[in-house]
C-alpha cells in the first residue's frame, strides 16, 4: 500500500524518539522548519523502554520555550504511533502541514534572510515553500 504525504514533509529517522533533545527541536526551527513533528512508538511499547516519555517531556519543553519567544508552540507536536499505522501517520501529517499553513512562515526565517540580504546588499528573495519536519 502506498500513501501519499505532503510533500513537504522531510522525515528524519533516528532509533528512537528518545534520542531527539529540545536542541534538535529547536535547530530545525533554526534550519529554516516552519513547523517539526515527532512520531514515536506507542506508549509502553518502546524498543529502549522509556524513549517515547522522554521525547514526549522534550517537545512540551520546546513548545514552552517557542511560546515564550513568540514563535508557537503549536509548531511543535508528537504522536505515538505503531509501524503498521501507516493511515495515521499520514492523517497526522496532512494535520501539522495545514497546522504550519495557517500557522504562517517560521519567523525565524524571514529574520535570517532578511538578515543575509541586508549582509549581500540585494533584493534575495525567500522561497515561499513551507517545510513541516517528522
Amino acid at each position: 500500500m502506498r500513501l501519499a504525504y505532503p510533500s513537504s514533509v522531510h522525515i528524519v529517522r533516528v532509533p528512537c524518539t528518545g534520542k531527539v533533545d529540545v536542541l534538535h527541536l529547536m535547530r530545525c526551527f533554526e534550519r529554516g522548519a516552519d513547523g517539526v513533528y515527532v512520531v514515536g512508538c506507542r506508549e509502553g511499547d518502546c524498543h529502549y523502554q522509556d524513549g517515547n516519555f522522554r521525547a514526549r517531556k522534550r517537545v512540551e519543553q520546546a513548545q514552552a520555550l517557542l511560546d515564550s519567544i513568540g514563535i508557537g508552540g503549536g509548531r511543535v507536536r508528537m504522536c505515538n504511533l505503531s509501524s503498521s499505522d501507516a493511515p495515521l501517520f499520514v492523517r497526522f501529517a496532512e494535520e501539522m502541514h495545514a497546522a504550519v499553513l495557517q500557522a504562517g512562515p517560521n519567523p525565524i526565517r524571514a529574520a535570517l534572510a532578511a538578515r543575509r540580504t541586508r549582509a549581500a546588499g540585494g533584493s534575495g528573495a525567500s522561497d515561499g515553500e513551507r517545510r513541516a519536519i517528522v
